[in-house]
């Protein structure tokens, strides 16, 4: 099994640091760049009675600036992943994105209203509904079962990870096949694909810079680093999700809550590319009807913000495992997200697309002593595979294996 650590995740006191790196008292590096605050506005938000969380525009790359493997972006890298950053920033200008993910987007209502019988021979428990097609079978923030969306699960680079039938039992939420539905809705498998193969390509790109940053601060072997840990992974993930639409009873129950479309959570894999939601009414694609929906980001120092990218770019944030991995240089950031509400919601569904690219199942990670995420999962000083450590955080949040 290949370590997903970098030679100096355990700290030793002889360790030292560029000074630009020089630690402060979080123990994190500070940011080359504070000028952060920059891009925060508080923006009106519309059907909304509370006060306005403050609106970040995340950092942007552009993607011909991103390919040059020459080009320092490393400010940019530690203003958005940072440990004083977002976890996130976003890629302009990736070339046949846009039509893409316009593409993917528009057949996730045609997924959800295909006959239930459908849905349901697309549908696969032994993974834990990590494949195929999942409705309520996760739980909300308050325990309920999630019926407020629907997935899809596949991975866009391989249909086979594996013929191996003990991983296939062992890690059955990674190890399975893919499940298209080949004769109700044959277009969704090149879509999926597509969109998927393009965000990860960018991805790796955005791994490479990652991997130049932390480099500066500590010493890594070529294999170790994030983007080689990723391109030998066959774990990547990629989930279409459809949320229902809305009606003005949904908002009674749940619109209050910051995270009624998307509970509280850190990703807890490497780096996740999303796209922005494509919102309709009737099947005509509308604007977003209430200015305060969107994702949220709590901050390092606790404070709650709204972060906002355009809709023909491709986002990408930090996970846990790349936390752990570049010892804290690179940060993972709680999220959620929040339906819109009001009488301009009603009747509005809304659709996206995210990639979980993630390390290979078998891929080892080394705690250090002081972890901060699931503590009550995470040995100290101890190690479990990319695997191992997947199925805990299953059986946390959804039912455990039997």
């Amino acid at each position: 099994m290949r370590s997903l650590l970098y030679n100096s995740l355990i700290y030793h006191s002889t360790t030292r640091f560029p000074s630009q790196f020089a630690k402060d008292s979080t123990g994190f590096p500070p940011l080359l760049n504070r000028n952060i605050s920059r891009r925060i506005t508080c923006r009106s938000m519309s059907c909304s009675s509370e006060s306005p969380s403050p609106t970040l525009r995340t950092v942007t790359i552009s993607y011909y600036e991103l390919k040059d493997k020459d080009a320092d972006v490393s400010l940019k890298i530690e203003e958005g992943f940072g440990p004083n950053g977002l976890g996130i920033l976003s890629i302009t200008d990736v070339p046949d994105f846009p039509s893409l993910r316009r593409k993917l987007l528009c057949l996730s209502a045609r997924l959800a209203a295909l006959p239930e019988d459908v849905k349901k021979e697309l549908e696969d428990p032994q993974s834990r509904y990590n494949f195929g097609w999942s409705h309520g079978k996760e739980q909300l923030e308050s325990g309920k079962p999630d019926l407020l969306k629907g997935s899809f699960y596949a991975n866009p680079l391989l249909d086979v990870p594996t013929k191996d039938a003990f991983l296939i039992q062992r890690y059955a939420s990674y190890c399975g096949a893919n499940i298209w539905p080949q004769a109700a809705l044959p277009e969704l498998e090149v879509a999926f694909k597509a969109l998927g193969k393009v965000i990860f390509d960018v991805g790796l790109l955005v791994a490479y810079h990652c991997d130049r940053y932390v480099s500066r601060g500590m010493k890594m072997q070529k294999d170790e680093g994030l983007e080689q840990t990723l391109l030998r992974s066959r774990c990547h993930k990629g989930r279409l999700l459809y949320y229902f639409p809305a009606q003005l009873s949904n908002h009674e129950e749940n619109g209050d809550s910051m995270s009624s479309w998307c509970g509280w959570h850190t990703d807890h894999g490497s780096l996740t590319g999303l796209t922005c939601g494509l919102f309709k009414r009737n099947g005509v694609e509308v604007s977003c009807p209430d200015s305060a929906a969107g994702l949220y980001i709590r901050t390092r120092s606790g404070e709650i913000v709204k972060a906002i990218f355009g809709e023909d770019e491709i986002a990408y944030q930090i996970g846990e495992t790349t936390e752990i991995l570049s010892q804290g240089y690179l940060c993972a950031t709680p999220h959620c997200v929040r339906a819109p509400k009001g009488k301009e919601a009603s009747g509005v569904d809304r659709s996206t697309f995210a990639l979980f690219m993630q390390p290979d199942w078998d891929e080892k990670l080394n705690f250090p002593k002081d972890v901060h995420i699931h503590k009550e999962l995470i040995p100290p000083n101890g190690s479990l595979t990319f695997g191992e450590y997947s199925e805990m955080l299953l059986d946390k949040y959804y039912h455990k294996k039997t």
